[in-house]
């Protein structure tokens, strides 16, 4: 797949005339239809002014081949991670509604249950015995404290997913660090988890989150991979088609 095209056919081409004759040469071409410049991402002549003008060193730095794709899979995990915290965040809300109406529901639940019974019966699922059921029963004996902390607990969670979310999605550098370090920090408590009961659902959140901060650690250098920020920089620019053309000069 070529990325540069792709993203010019959903964004558009970016050209821009630097001030440079020799550069400036190599980057524009008349035609019949009119003038036109090399775009900076896909290379292809676009008719028309330059969007843009100056110095070559002020011309937009413009994410090119392999930089695209990693901006596309950054931005795949920002909406999980976005999706992720408004969950959680909804999961607070009904913690902390629930505080308030464990009596109620309580009656409720042990009124209706005969009624379901039958049901789970035909399925062979036994209710009396259910673990489901007995957390259930638990949950309406936690006092109102305990259920404000969970809220909170709830709550803060879903902020730092939420901030890892629009980071990534902006693109900025400090998320890619900060999804690293809260991801890495919630290892533990999954694997921990995983101890207590094994499910699908649970090692594929394991698996995700693991290839995530790999994924992040190696292709945008943190903490010094690779050459670090520096290369991760030299590395973006070093693609640049000015750069590119600079170099042909």
């Amino acid at each position: 797949m070529d990325w540069n095209l792709r993203s010019c056919a959903r964004h558009g081409h970016v050209t821009y005339a630097p001030d440079e004759a020799e550069l400036r040469d190599r980057l524009h071409a008349t035609t019949p239809q009119g003038e036109a410049w090399r775009c900076l991402r896909c290379g292809t002549y676009a008719i028309g002014a330059a969007a843009g003008a100056g110095p070559a060193d002020h011309a937009p730095l413009i994410p090119r081949g392999g930089a695209i794709r990693d901006r596309l899979i950054i931005r795949i995990l920002a909406v999980e991670r976005f999706v992720r915290g408004l969950l959680i965040a909804a999961a607070a809300v009904a913690v902390w509604w629930f505080r308030d109406s464990q009596a109620n529901l309580s009656r409720v639940f042990e009124s209706d249950l005969p009624l379901v019974r039958p049901l789970a019966d035909k399925f062979g699922y036994d209710l009396t015995d259910s673990p489901i059921v007995d957390e259930i029963r638990k949950s309406f004996t936690l006092s109102h404290t305990v259920l404000i902390v969970i809220a909170a607990a709830l709550l803060a969670y879903a902020l730092i997913e939420l901030v890892e979310g629009i980071g990534l999605w902006l693109v900025k550098r400090w998320a890619e660090y900060f999804t690293v370090v809260a991801t890495a920090a919630f290892l533990p408590l999954e694997i921990y988890e995983l101890t207590e009961k094994v499910t699908w659902l649970r090692i594929g959140a394991l698996l995700f989150n693991i290839a995530a901060v790999i994924y992040l650690l190696i292709t945008k250098r943190l903490f010094g991979l690779r050459g670090g920020a520096k290369a991760a920089h030299a590395a973006l620019l070093g693609d640049s088609l000015l750069e590119v053309e600079r170099a042909a000069v």
